[in-house]
């Protein structure tokens, strides 16, 4: 019997049985360009204070900046949204090329057609094996409650059932 230390790509698998949203959290860069990153990881964790959280990867190249910047907003992708998680969730180039967005509450991009969006600033970040857990205080947050979310599982796209 393999364990789990042994056996990375079981753990994925297994996990993957979770069905959970997808994000866009979004910044600006140093230079203010628009700077993302498409997420299945996030949560709310705090109502007093207002907290959430995300969590990427040690290898991502567009953390750094979110972190740099200070704050961020969460997109969180609607059910017609897989293209523009699809974008986000490449490295390198102009990721926000054909996306319609505008400045949320500290200037991070806002997504056009998004569930929801929350908008925040860096609480703190703590070390977490090959990723980091990022906890951002909540500024401003809005919602389109006609909307329905895109979900993500066993590595594919979905959608809530009417």
């Amino acid at each position: 019997m393999l364990t789990v230390h042994s056996d990375p790509a079981r753990f994925r698998s297994v996990l993957g049985h979770f069905a959970t949203g997808v994000a866009a959290i979004t910044a600006r860069d140093g230079a203010g360009k628009p700077v993302g990153m498409a997420v299945s990881s996030f949560t709310s964790v705090s109502l007093r204070p207002p907290l959430v959280a995300f969590l990427p990867g040690k290898s991502s190249t567009t953390f750094p900046a979110i972190a740099a910047h200070g704050t961020f907003c969460v997109n969180v992708l609607s059910a017609g949204q897989e293209p523009v998680c699809r974008a986000l969730a490449v490295s390198g180039g102009d990721k926000f090329a054909g996306l319609d967005w505008r400045p949320g509450p500290h200037g991070d991009p806002v997504l056009d057609g998004v569930t929801a969006w929350i908008g925040c600033t860096v609480e703190t970040v703590h070390d977490a094996g090959d990723h980091y857990i990022v906890l951002g205080r909540v500024d401003e947050l809005d919602a389109d409650p006609g909307s329905s979310p895109l979900l993500f599982y066993r590595s594919g796209y979905g959608r809530l059932a009417s």
